[in-house]
C-alpha cells in the first residue's frame, strides 16, 4: 500500500479544510467587534465551529478505512507514515486560514452586517448573498497579510501563557482521533476501548478552550465594541492566537506516538 493514496489525499484535503475554517473562525470576533455587532457576530462563530467540528466526526470514519486497508504484518509503519501526512494537512490548512484571515475579516464584517439585516437567518443570508451577486463583489475585499496589517499591534504584550495552553490544546485536538486509532493497532485486543478514547480527548480539548480561550478574547471582544478597548489588541491577540494554532499543528507531530502510547495504556481501565 503506498503512503499517498487517493484516499490519503482525499482526508488531508478534508483535515485541510477543517483547519481553515477553525483559524477563519478568529475573524468573525475581529468582524463582530469592528461593525459592533457581538450577539451577531458570536451567532456566525458558533455556526462555523459546529460545521467543523461536524466536518472532523465526518472524517473519522474514512480515517479508520486506512486502517482496515493497511497491509497486515506493516500496519505500524504505514498507518503512521499516512498519519503524519495527515497532521501535515492540518498545519497546511492552518497556514491557509492565516493567510486569508485579513480578507475574511472584510467579509465576515459585511456578513454580519446583512445577517442582522436579515434578521438572523442564515438561509436568507445565503439567498441575498446569491440575488445581489454578493459574492462577487466579495473578491474585492482580497488582501494579503503583510506588515501593514500587523501596524499598531504589540505582540509583546500577548499573555505568553494564553499562547502555549492554546498551542497544547490544539495539539491534543489534532492528533486526538488519529492517536486512538493508532493506538487501537498497538493493542488489538483493546482496539475498541483504545479508539472510543478519540471523544473523550476531543470533548476535553473543547471544554479547555471553553474555559481558558473563548472567555478571554469575547470579553476584549465586547470591551472594543462598547469602546473600552483597543481593536489593535484584540487583532494582536487574534494573531497570536492562530500563530499559536500553527505551531500547535507542529507540536502535535511531536506528541503524536507518545500520545498513541498513552492512550494504549490508558485503554486497559475501560475493559473490566
Amino acid at each position: 500500500m503506498d503512503l499517498i493514496s487517493l484516499p490519503v489525499i482525499s482526508i488531508a484535503l478534508f483535515i485541510l479544510i477543517i483547519h481553515s475554517i477553525e483559524t477563519l473562525a478568529y475573524a468573525v470576533r475581529l468582524s463582530g467587534a469592528r461593525v459592533k455587532l457581538i450577539a451577531s457576530g458570536l451567532s456566525l462563530f458558533n455556526m462555523m465551529v459546529i460545521v467543523s467540528r461536524m466536518s472532523n466526526m465526518m472524517q473519522q470514519p474514512f480515517t479508520g478505512g486506512l486502517i482496515d486497508a493497511a497491509p497486515e504484518g506493516h500496519e505500524l509503519e504505514v498507518i503512521e507514515g499516512q498519519f503524519r501526512v495527515l497532521i501535515g494537512a492540518s498545519t497546511i490548512g492552518t497556514l491557509v486560514g492565516i493567510f486569508l484571515l485579513p480578507t475574511f475579516v472584510a467579509l465576515f464584517s459585511r456578513g454580519i452586517i446583512h445577517l442582522s439585516e436579515q434578521g438572523g437567518s442564515v438561509p436568507r443570508l445565503i439567498k441575498l448573498g446569491f440575488k445581489n451577486d454578493l459574492y462577487k463583489r466579495g473578491i474585492n475585499h482580497f488582501s494579503k497579510p503583510g506588515r501593514r496589517y500587523l501596524k499598531g499591534i504589540n505582540l509583546r504584550s500577548i499573555p505568553k501563557r494564553l499562547f502555549f495552553i492554546n498551542m497544547m490544546i490544539t495539539a491534543v485536538y489534532t492528533i486526538g482521533v488519529l492517536s486512538a486509532l493508532y493506538a487501537a493497532i498497538i493493542v488489538p485486543d483493546r482496539g475498541f476501548a483504545a479508539t472510543m478514547a478519540s471523544g473523550l480527548i476531543n470533548g476535553i480539548a473543547t471544554i479547555l478552550l471553553t474555559l481558558f480561550i473563548d472567555p478571554k478574547i469575547s470579553v476584549m471582544a465586547d470591551d472594543v465594541a462598547n469602546r473600552k478597548g483597543n481593536y489593535s489588541e484584540l487583532k494582536g491577540l487574534s494573531i497570536m492566537m492562530v500563530l499559536s494554532r500553527l505551531f500547535g499543528t507542529v507540536v502535535a507531530q511531536l506528541i503524536f506516538i507518545p500520545g498513541s502510547y498513552y492512550i494504549a495504556w490508558m485503554s486497559q481501565f475501560f475493559v473490566n
